[in-house]
């Protein structure tokens, strides 16, 4: 790791901190390194409607250390705005603060953005890197592309499944998650914005789709039949960035057919039973790109773009 990514892997760890708070903003992390490596001012996107990463990182400087300003690199995960929007834009400040370089992430796929920012800082006479630590930063902030990019949430299917492939014993519910792997789905709804079922899983199970075992907002709770199919449009118009969709078979095979999943979440226990509803089966460009064991209960991460 060279010095470049040193800092840009802190901005990532900052702009984590904004997960709940920054939606529907992107989450944004930014160091200010002074020309003998030392971080002298750092900040995230904590809250939509407050200040960006770069105004709490500048506004983080001690003022003794406001004089080594023309000669530090300052590094952000996301490409500085170039818009007016509930803040003025920070293309604008990183000028007007005078720093000598700055370091970006990814470009902000966001159409007010897209390279303007960096664009505006060079035309300032300012030095611009793009690219440093580029998938690491897309990844964080894969809901906020995908959402502007495809003008629709960021698609999760989830189930869990028996070890020889049932998610119900002889089409009655049945638990296949253990407590552990049920406290992880609680906590990944309190990190989403909806969750969907279908019309038969909402009256045979009446599922509360709650955070009960986790601190965390509740998702927006939404039911589809053929009488209120979705409508991704209405998702986009209410900024819901993010959908797990946790229904029975059919709703879950309806989105791998119409290839509308971003990301599979797949529980197998050790658990077999002897009939039931057969699992929905992983499309064949799904690649894994996440495999853990909890208390006997394996959990698969597939995306269909494992870089976005």
């Amino acid at each position: 790791m060279n010095e470049d990514e040193k800092y840009m892997s802190r901005c990532i760890q900052l702009a984590r901190n904004g997960r709940q708070n920054a939606k529907p903003n992107p989450m944004v992390g930014a160091v200010i390194v002074a020309p003998d490596g030392r971080i002298t001012g750092e900040g995230y996107h904590v809250r939509c409607g407050e200040g960006h990463a770069e105004v709490n990182a500048f506004a983080s400087i001690r003022s003794e250390d406001e004089h080594l300003l023309p000669e530090s690199t300052i590094y952000v995960s996301l490409e500085p705005c170039s818009h007016y929007g509930k803040t003025p834009p920070c293309a604008d400040l990183i000028i007007k603060k005078g720093v000598r370089r700055v370091v970006v992430g990814c470009i902000d796929e966001y159409a007010e953005v897209q390279g303007r920012g960096i664009k505006r800082l060079r035309e300032a006479g300012i030095e611009v890197e793009v690219g440093v630590m580029e998938e690491a930063c897309k990844e964080l902030n894969r809901r906020f592309f995908t959402f502007h990019r495809e003008r629709r949430p960021y698609i999760i299917l989830k189930w869990a499944q028996t070890a020889n492939g049932f998610i119900d014993d002889h089409f009655q519910p049945t638990q296949i998650s253990n407590d552990f792997t049920k406290m992880l789905s609680h906590k990944l709804r309190a990190e989403e914005d909806a969750i969907l079922v279908g019309r038969v899983t909402n009256e045979r199970e009446h599922p509360q789709l709650t955070v009960r075992e986790w601190s965390g907002p509740h998702p927006k709770r939404l039911v589809i039949d053929h009488s209120h199919p979705l409508n991704l449009e209405s998702l986009y118009s209410h900024q819901i960035q993010s959908l797990i969709v946790e229904g029975g078979a059919i709703t879950l095979n309806s989105f791998l057919q119409q290839h509308l999943w971003d990301e599979i979440r797949m529980e197998i226990s050790q658990k077999t039973i002897t009939g039931g509803t057969h699992a929905p089966q992983v499309p064949a460009d799904a690649v894994v790109v996440g495999s853990e064991c909890f208390d006997g209960n394996r959990i698969l991460i597939y995306r269909r773009h494992p870089n976005i």
